[in-house]
């Protein structure tokens, strides 16, 4: 029996797999599985090997030098001096390999970083922007032109014969079409409201419950409601009926 099988034989009856004992001692599974096959030519020497078997025998519950003297009989051919001796128990007390770090890992790590930065940025940016309604545009107030009625000559005027009285001419009337009036009252629920009057901005805010807005032009007012359902509208005088529901999105042009 080699060195080699009596270690293999040895974990196999400790219940330990090649990985579990290469673990416990932190050396390589491929040199546990070459040191089974009696090959300790990539231990580092006779000093490295004896004390990789040191280790493995304590880990196994044997004596410390249960696998040294079969190695030593098998594949030693040097005279131990004392000093030899003293570095084999400083190479059982700390043999350990240095552990390589994956690249993968921290890679996988920054990426994940990376993704919840940017969601969070994404959450924030959604939270803060307040969507802001597009104004409508006034449309051009319609102008009604009067023509000038013809002129008329009275019946009653006399025509003598050396003298020509002018007709009389009746005036055009007048092009004005008016104000127009618009009254905003919050009185179910507050509202995001856009006022537009004669193609001016007049505000662009909320409008609270239990307050009123009121608004005159020559031509036309346009308004934006988030929440019709809350507001009275009053055009010109008349209470209109709610122009939408709860939360709904309306937009009007009044003239």
């Amino acid at each position: 029996m080699t060195t080699g099988s009596q270690l293999r034989d040895m974990r196999e009856a400790a219940g330990l797999s090649k990985d579990e004992l290469a673990s416990m001692i932190s050396i390589r599974v491929g040199l546990i599985s070459q040191m089974e096959s009696n090959n300790f030519s990539q231990c580092g020497g006779d000093t490295y090997a004896r004390g990789h078997l040191k280790n493995i025998a304590i880990r196994l519950g044997l004596e410390p030098d249960f696998f040294v003297e079969m190695y030593n009989s098998e594949h030693s051919l040097e005279h131990r001096g004392i000093h030899e001796q003293l570095a084999d128990n400083n190479v059982a007390a700390i043999p350990r390999e240095p552990r390589k770090i994956s690249w993968k890992v921290p890679a996988l790590i920054s990426v994940i970083v990376l993704v919840i930065a940017g969601s969070v940025q994404i959450v924030i940016s959604n939270q803060s922007s307040t969507p802001a309604p597009t104004a409508m545009a006034a449309p051009s107030p319609e102008v009604s032109v009067s023509a000038t009625p013809e002129a008329t000559v009275s019946p009653e005027a006399t025509v003598s014969p050396e003298v020509t009285v002018s007709p009389e001419v009746t005036p055009a009337p007048s092009s004005d079409t008016g104000t127009v009036s618009l009254v905003l009252a919050a009185t179910r629920g507050n509202s995001f409201i856009n006022v537009v009057v004669d193609g001016k901005s007049a505000i662009k805010g909320s409008i609270f419950q239990g307050e009123t807005k009121s608004y005159s032009a020559q031509g036309s007012i346009s308004i934006y409601l988030s929440n019709p359902a809350g507001i009275d509208v009053t055009h010109n005088g008349k209470l209109l009926s709610p122009l939408g529901g709860q939360n709904q999105e309306v937009r009007r042009t009044f003239r």
